[in-house]
């Protein structure tokens, strides 16, 4: 099985990947963030891109998400795993915490959300009921579980436009809509790859509690700080996850 793994925020390498190839790759949809680095990865072979580019030079809301996810299935890729960085809602979900949400709600707007777009292509009317992949979300959380992670096996990720940050009163309405989790790139991705029919699964990790949850303000330098902490735990469960579905 071919996995392509999509990193965010924290994520623009994967330091275990036997790199045996980088490739820049054009799809009909425009030029994909970076190139796709392809390799082995504790013997499953797996194709990478940074979702910001791997300097982070792209805004959530200027990712070319289709032309990434084109980009994964012209190498052929069996499913994708995606790696997002996301604020913490419910009380449970704290920094530093995996979450491996099983639902999505998006607040985004104007972004090239699906490849109907009229210019050609088949429209398509996708049953999104089940956003996640179940069978990638149980692998997730058994690599987990194995590894000795916590983790939380579902979850409501709301989506927003970013790049800036809520306001506090944004992060009540959505835990009033029932959010979990928050970050800016969950979509559309998820739903173009269900268009294409790739499986889907998402593995977040809490840097902070969202706007107005937490004694003190929101700070950069903590949420890089817990990122560059917690993103060799997360590249450790990719690697055993991959290595359950190789």
């Amino acid at each position: 099985m071919k996995i392509g793994i999509i990193g965010g925020s924290g994520l623009y390498a994967l330091d275990e990947l036997e790199v045996t190839q980088r490739q820049a790759v054009d799809t009909p949809w425009g030029k994909p963030s970076d190139q796709l680095v392809c390799g082995s990865l504790n013997g499953c072979e797996v194709t990478f891109i940074a979702r910001h580019g791997e300097a982070h030079h792209i805004p959530p809301h200027r990712v070319n998400y289709r032309a990434n996810l084109a980009a994964l299935q012209a190498m052929s890729v069996d499913a994708v795993l995606a790696v997002n960085v996301v604020g913490g809602i419910n009380g449970e979900m704290c920094p530093g915490d995996l979450v491996i949400p099983d639902q999505v709600i998006d607040y985004t707007w104007n972004r090239e959300h699906t490849y109907s777009d009229g210019a050609g292509s088949a429209l398509q009317h996708v049953d999104f009921t089940e956003p996640y992949d179940k069978p990638l979300r149980e692998t997730l959380l058994k690599a987990a579980i194995a590894s000795g992670l916590p983790v939380h096996g579902e979850g409501v990720h709301g989506v927003t436009q970013g790049p800036r940050l809520e306001t506090a009163a944004e992060i009540r309405r959505m835990a009033n809509d029932g959010c979990d989790i928050v970050g800016m790139t969950g979509m559309p991705e998820a739903a173009l790859a269900r268009e294409l029919g790739l499986p889907y699964a998402c593995l977040a990790l809490v840097v902070n509690m969202a706007a107005g949850l937490a004694a003190e303000p929101i700070s950069m330098e903590k949420i890089e700080a817990m990122m560059a902490l917690r993103m060799p735990v997360v590249r450790r469960l990719l690697a055993s996850a991959c290595s359950d579905l190789s």
